[in-house]
Order: C-alpha cells, then sequence, then structure tokens
C-alpha cells in the first residue's frame, strides 16, 4: 500500500510539473528585435517605448496589457531622457543616450532610476541589444562614422537587492572580435563580424548552431531559442536555431526590418514595406493596405510605424488584442538618426511633409538624417507614380488613376483592357456626375429657398405669421362642430393646423408605448398621419403651459413658422386646442446623436461624425446669421441634435422655451461655447459629466490635454483609428477655439462651418 501510495503521489507530482511548465511555456512570452526607434519590453511587466517625431529624439511609452492612452504622460514614464536608438529585454527598456551615446536603462516601475553597471555606465557605444536578463553592446560612439567594435556584456536585475553577475556573459573567445550588428536572446547573444559570419556566446548559445556562416546581415532579430538575419547581398532572411520559431522563413522575398515575438518572426519586405511574418501566427491580422518603416514585438502583439503618417499601428499574432487596446496617437521616428550619407536604396527623411510648423528634422543634431528604405513596388491596387529620390520615398496611386503604358503592368492591365476600362469609368463618370448634379441642385434649392422666404421685409413676414396661426378667412365665423377634421384642410403655406382629436388618434390617445422622449418643455409622442406621414408630436406639460402665456406661445410659433432648414428639425404644424400646446414636427427617424455616442444605437464612425460636425455648425449659421433677428437656440447639446432617415444632422428644440430658460437672455457665443462641447462628445465619445473620469466633466478633462498639445489622448479608442488622424486634431483645435473663457475670443460659427467643411473635404479619406 505504501508503495502504491508513493508511486501514486510520484506520478501526481510528474503530472502537476508537466502542467507547470506547459503553462510557464505560455505565459513565457519573449520577443527581441535589433536595435531601432520603436522596441518592446516583453513579459508580465512588459510596454511599448518608441522615439517620437518632434525633432527632440524625446521616448514616449505604452502599456501592453491595457488601453492605456498617451503613457508617456503616466509617472513611471516620465523620467526618460532622449535617446538615439531603443530595445528591450523582460521587464525592461534599454537605449543610447541621445547626447552621450552611453547606455541607459528602465522599467515599468521607475524610468528616471537607470539599471546600468556603474561600470559601463559612462562607456560609449554604437549598437545595443536587451535579451532576457541581459545587455550587450559594440564599443564606440553611436554618431561617428565607425559602427564596429568589441563587445560589452552585462545582466540586468530589476531587483535593486542584486548586484550584477558579469560572470555568465563574459567570453574570452570573443573579446578580440568586432562586432558591427548584435541581437540577443534568452541565454545568448548573436554578432554579425566585421568581415562577415555570425557568432554567438552566452550559456545557451549552443542551441543556436550557427556554423561556417560567412555572409554579412544588415539585421539581426532574437527570437527565445533562435536567430534570423537579412543578408546583405540578397536581403534575403535566413534563421537559425529552434525550428519551432522561424519554421518555413520566406524565400525569394527581400527584407529591410525584423523582429521576433513569442513563436514567430515579422519582416518589412523591401518592395511595397508590408509586413510578411512567419512561424506560429494569424496571418489574418496582419495589416494589408499599410506600408511600414519600423516594427517591434512584445510575445504576442507587434507593433509598426506607418510609412504614410508615421502613426502607430498594432495587431496581435495569435489572438485578437485586448479590448480596447490601442498605441498613443504621436508620431514616431520612421528610423534612427545617423550621420552616415543615405546610400543607394534609401532616402533620407524629409521633416517638411509632416506639416509641423518650424519642424526642420527629426534629429536633435543638425549633421544627422534618417535613412529610411526605399520602396520600389506599391500594395495591390496602387502603382509607384515616382520613383524614390533622395529626399522622398516612392509615390503610390490608386490603380483608377493609371493613365498611361507605365502603370499597366503594376495594375496588372493591357492596352485594350485600359482602354475599355477607361471608357467604362468615364461613362459611368458621366451617368454618376449628372446623377450627382441634379441630387445638389434639388439640395441647393431646398435649403435655400427658405432663405430667400427670411429676407422678406417685417410686413410680409407677419402677414405669413398671421396666416400660420389662424385659419382661412373663410372659417372666421364657423362653429368648432364645423370645423374640418383632416389638418390638409388647414394647410397653410408650410405649417398645418392640427386638430386635438386628429393628433390624439395619430399618437394612440399619447400613450406611454409611443413615447420617444422628454424633456423640459413636455413629452414627445411618435405619430402616424392620416396621409401615411410619420411625424413627432411635442405635447407642452403643465409646468410649461403654466408658465408660459399665450402671447408667449405665439412669439414661439412666430419664430417657429419662419425656420426652414434642411439642417434643423423643422416644424410641420401645431395645434393649441382645449389649453393644449403641440408642435408637429418632422420625424427623425435615426435617433439623437447623445444615444449613438452614449446610448445603446450603433457607434458613429469618423467619416459620419466629421459630417455631423460640420451638419450642426450649419445649423447654427442659419438661426444665427440668416434669420432675422438673429435666433439663439440656447441649449445645443447632443441630446437635441436628430439623425434623419438619410443620416443627415437636424437641430431640434429651436427657439423652445421653457420655465428654466425663458427668461434668460441668451447669446450668440454660447450657442458656440455649447457646440464645442458638442464637439468634445463627438471625438472622445464620452458624456459631459463623467465620474469614470477624472477630472468628470468633460471640458475641464479635455481642455488641458488640447492645450499641452495632446490631443490625440481624447479621441474615442471604442472605434477603428483612421488612417489619418489630421483632421480629428483640427477639430480638436476648433473646439478649443469655441470654449474659449473669454466670449470675445470666440470664432463665430460662420468661421467654424468654414473650417469643417474643409476638415471634411480632406477627411473623407479617413
Amino acid at each position: 500500500m505504501d508503495f502504491q501510495h508513493g508511486f501514486s503521489s510520484l506520478i501526481h507530482l510528474v503530472l502537476v510539473l508537466l502542467l507547470s511548465v506547459a503553462m510557464t511555456e505560455k505565459r513565457l512570452v519573449v520577443g527581441f528585435g535589433s536595435m531601432g526607434p520603436i522596441s518592446a519590453a516583453f513579459g508580465d511587466n512588459g510596454f511599448f517605448c518608441a522615439i517620437d517625431a518632434s525633432g527632440k529624439q524625446e521616448v514616449f511609452c505604452w502599456e501592453k496589457n491595457n488601453s492605456t492612452l498617451a503613457s508617456s504622460v503616466l509617472g513611471h514614464f516620465n523620467a526618460i531622457p532622449p535617446v538615439a536608438a531603443l530595445t528591450g529585454g523582460e521587464g525592461f527598456m534599454c537605449g543610447l543616450l541621445a547626447n552621450t551615446s552611453t547606455p541607459y536603462c528602465w522599467n515599468s516601475v521607475d524610468s528616471g532610476t537607470n539599471l546600468v553597471p556603474s561600470m559601463f555606465v559612462n562607456s560609449a557605444y554604437s549598437h545595443i541589444a536587451a535579451g532576457k536578463d541581459h545587455v550587450c553592446a559594440v564599443r564606440g560612439s553611436y554618431f561617428s562614422n565607425i559602427y564596429s567594435g568589441n563587445v560589452d556584456c552585462w545582466e540586468i536585475n530589476n531587483d535593486s537587492e542584486r548586484r550584477s553577475d558579469l560572470v555568465s556573459y563574459f567570453d574570452p573567445s570573443i573579446s578580440n572580435l568586432v562586432f558591427e550588428k548584435i541581437a540577443s536572446g534568452e541565454g545568448y547573444t548573436c554578432g554579425g563580424i566585421e568581415h562577415g559570419g555570425i557568432v554567438c556566446w552566452g550559456p545557451k548559445s549552443g542551441s543556436i548552431e550557427v556554423s561556417d556562416e560567412s555572409d554579412n546581415y544588415v539585421n539581426l532579430a532574437s527570437g527565445k531559442d533562435s536567430v534570423c538575419g537579412i543578408s546583405e547581398l540578397t536581403g534575403e532572411v535566413k534563421c537559425w536555431g529552434g525550428n519551432n520559431t522561424f519554421v518555413n522563413p520566406p524565400n525569394g522575398t527581400r527584407f529591410v526590418d525584423l523582429t521576433a515575438g513569442a513563436r514567430h518572426f515579422c519582416g518589412i519586405r523591401e518592395d511595397n514595406h508590408g509586413i510578411d511574418c512567419w512561424g506560429t501566427h494569424d496571418s489574418s491580422v496582419v495589416p494589408k493596405g499599410s506600408g511600414f518603416l519600423a516594427i517591434a514585438s512584445s510575445g504576442f502583439i507587434t507593433c509598426g510605424v506607418r510609412e504614410d503618417d508615421l502613426l502607430l499601428d498594432c495587431w496581435g499574432s495569435e489572438e485578437p488584442l485586448p479590448a480596447g487596446y490601442s498605441p498613443p496617437l504621436q508620431l514616431s521616428s520612421p528610423g534612427l538618426c545617423t550621420a552616415d550619407p543615405c546610400g543607394q536604396g534609401k532616402f533620407s527623411f524629409n521633416a517638411s511633409i509632416l506639416s509641423v510648423q518650424d519642424l526642420t528634422s527629426l534629429c536633435v543634431r543638425k549633421n544627422l538624417n534618417i535613412c529610411a528604405p526605399c520602396g520600389s513596388n506599391c500594395s495591390k491596387g496602387f502603382f509607384a507614380s515616382s520613383p524614390c529620390s533622395a529626399n522622398a520615398d516612392r509615390v503610390c496611386t490608386a490603380c483608377s488613376l493609371c493613365q498611361n503604358s507605365s502603370c499597366w503592368d503594376d495594375c496588372k492591365l493591357t492596352s485594350s483592357s485600359h482602354r475599355v476600362k477607361m471608357h467604362q469609368v468615364k461613362k459611368l463618370g458621366i451617368i454618376i456626375g449628372s446623377s450627382v448634379a441634379g441630387f445638389i441642385l434639388v439640395l441647393l434649392g431646398w435649403c435655400l429657398l427658405p432663405r430667400l422666404v427670411t429676407v422678406r421685409n417685417e410686413e410680409q413676414r407677419k402677414k405669413q405669421f398671421k396666416s400660420c396661426l389662424r385659419k382661412p378667412e373663410v372659417e372666421a365665423d364657423t362653429n368648432d362642430e364645423l370645423q374640418p377634421t383632416l389638418s390638409a384642410a388647414l394647410s397653410v403655406g408650410a405649417t398645418q393646423i392640427f386638430r386635438l382629436s386628429e393628433l390624439k388618434d395619430a399618437t394612440n390617445g399619447f400613450k406611454e408605448f409611443n413615447e420617444v422622449g422628454r424633456g423640459s418643455y413636455g413629452f414627445v409622442y411618435k405619430a402616424v398621419l392620416p396621409d401615411g406621414r410619420q411625424v413627432a408630436v411635442k405635447r407642452a406639460n403643465a409646468n410649461t403651459i403654466i408658465h408660459t402665456n399665450g402671447r408667449e406661445f405665439e412669439a414661439e410659433l412666430e419664430i417657429l413658422c419662419n425656420i426652414r432648414h434642411c439642417n434643423i428639425v423643422n416644424l410641420i404644424g401645431y395645434c393649441a386646442e382645449m389649453g393644449e400646446r403641440l408642435l408637429v414636427y418632422e420625424f427623425m427617424s435615426h435617433g439623437t446623436l447623445h444615444d449613438h455616442l452614449h446610448g445603446e444605437l450603433s457607434p458613429l464612425n469618423w467619416n459620419f461624425r466629421l459630417r455631423i460636425a460640420m451638419q450642426v455648425a450649419k445649423g447654427l449659421e442659419y438661426l444665427h446669421r440668416d434669420c432675422f433677428p438673429p435666433i439663439v437656440h440656447r441649449d445645443v447639446k447632443a441630446s437635441n441634435i436628430l439623425l434623419d432617415s438619410e443620416w443627415v444632422a437636424r437641430i431640434a428644440d429651436v427657439g423652445l422655451l421653457n420655465p428654466n430658460n425663458r427668461d434668460l437672455d441668451g447669446d450668440l457665443e454660447s450657442d458656440v461655447y455649447n457646440f464645442g462641447i458638442v464637439l468634445l462628445e463627438i471625438l472622445s465619445g464620452r458624456k459631459v459629466n463623467d465620474n469614470d473620469y477624472t477630472p468628470p466633466n468633460i471640458v475641464d478633462w479635455a481642455l488641458p490635454l488640447i492645450r499641452k498639445g495632446k490631443a490625440a489622448a481624447i479621441i474615442d479608442r471604442n472605434i477603428a483609428l483612421p488612417r489619418n488622424v489630421e483632421p480629428l486634431l483640427k477639430l480638436a483645435d476648433i473646439a478649443e477655439l469655441a470654449l474659449k473663457e473669454d466670449r470675445g475670443e470666440r470664432p463665430v460659427i460662420s468661421e467654424i462651418v468654414m473650417w469643417l467643411e474643409q476638415i471634411v473635404k480632406n477627411g473623407l479619406t479617413l
């Protein structure tokens, strides 16, 4: 029995150990890359860091496993000095300081403490590579023209009480070798020797098995137990070590950059700067439409710097990214600053394309530049319309604009097929152009006709108002019993007089199930008129009726009868019987902007949000500029912005005085201020007051970030980020102007309309 019990215990222990090993294998996430402008620290305390594109070579970081936005503002990442290059290990990051070439290493706990041992902290290096728990660096100045030398290695201990141990990474056989490129993994480092070949050392270097290798490699990346390099001669990738990491590396494809994840490698192709990965990964999540200039991996997450806009894009290798995960919207450096001239196949990155005032270089020293690899081809559906030059990469243009034989091959067109295609495109263009022109004419007539009406003189407007409020003359002496039951019989111009009984029938007796909203004025009901039209009926509550006399109601109707605009919820008619005050409006089938941003309705993409902002501004412009006298809305907010059946934004509750605001003197500037708050809601997706934020008020939260140049931190991450975020940043600038404390400093709404029209024009290619 004792033997059986002991054997059973032994089996149990073995199973536990095997399970533990399996769990450790999954948890132990490693990912190493060569030195670059973006890198990742892996493991449980992993994070990403990148060099910004401000010309100061400052570092910003974001955490790997959550949706922290612009984490460079966090306390544990705010003390990192400017660096020339980055490399990451397990839970720590290292860089070469931009002004001295000396090493600086930090972790997520305290970026102000240099983890480099004192005997190396003042040494200058030209290259640096971090492994799991150690760092190796090539001696020499980073900013010199000599990028080879002997190697120093040291261990990194995040536990400050332990001393650094140099023995395990000291190898006498490499002490006299001169290295150019190095990459460190788990327990080993490999380096490219000056005149060709690769040598590996360290306690676990035996598993790599690099032998008889004489090529030079321009880039190296290390995984847990494997190394891949880009051949200087062929541009192709060659790998050594554990086959489970780099199974089936691509053949015949030239690369310019590499990174290693937990069980895969990824590289940037030379031709179109697209991403190819090999090993264990999900190819469907790899971005297909973007080119990249730099990449880095941390276990199962890879992030890259997009070539079009220098923004960061991240994806998971084997499973989707955590919900809400997104890197900061800060521009990242496309490469490392160097003193060397850019040779063949490279171009010197021109900072002027970023359109940032006074930014002439992305390097802190005037004599440095960034040599980025040229692209020769473009992604599918595009062709290279101009070649790479000394100061600019090739330009990719959509194949739909291919006009001659120079792009037929790239776009897979033949002369005959191209002519047929162009003929079809021209024919389709004529049809679409004619249709659009007709639609625009109808739309202009619809929107501009009310403006012609509003410029009539005062007597004309009063005459129209009287006919709007009263029954036709032939009915002046008619008893109520003899009045017609259909509103069509009482229709005068654009406004109709409804019978109370008719509206009761249309709303099913004002039943609760017909209610679609409520406010300070009263309840709103969905109704169906006898002719089949859907309308919204606003029924004043007792409080509104008691505090608003008949003359005030008539004054409101005078305003409402004369308002006609495609971005206003226009009045259809009214009813003033039996003490009731009911207003009948166009029905908005797609609800309120508030419910789309904060409620259960579908979220709106950025193109919709930009259009809505512009349409609301145009509605306010009509009230402020085209109405006489100008109309102050007084209550511009997301719940008063409705979307019609065509998803066009309409401003609701224009001129509706209620007991809370009818005695207040409104002004145009207050409408502009409230519109600025709506812009913040559109940008951030958060409510005006939300206790989940600090501070809870959206203005107090957002304005300081915008004024510090960190508008990207307020952008809503619950919808996909656009490729071009510049329109959103400009929208934040407009909101900041509209929210000026000094009323006199706020722009008029016509200026805002002009700015938003330009943003929408440029932003439709988001």
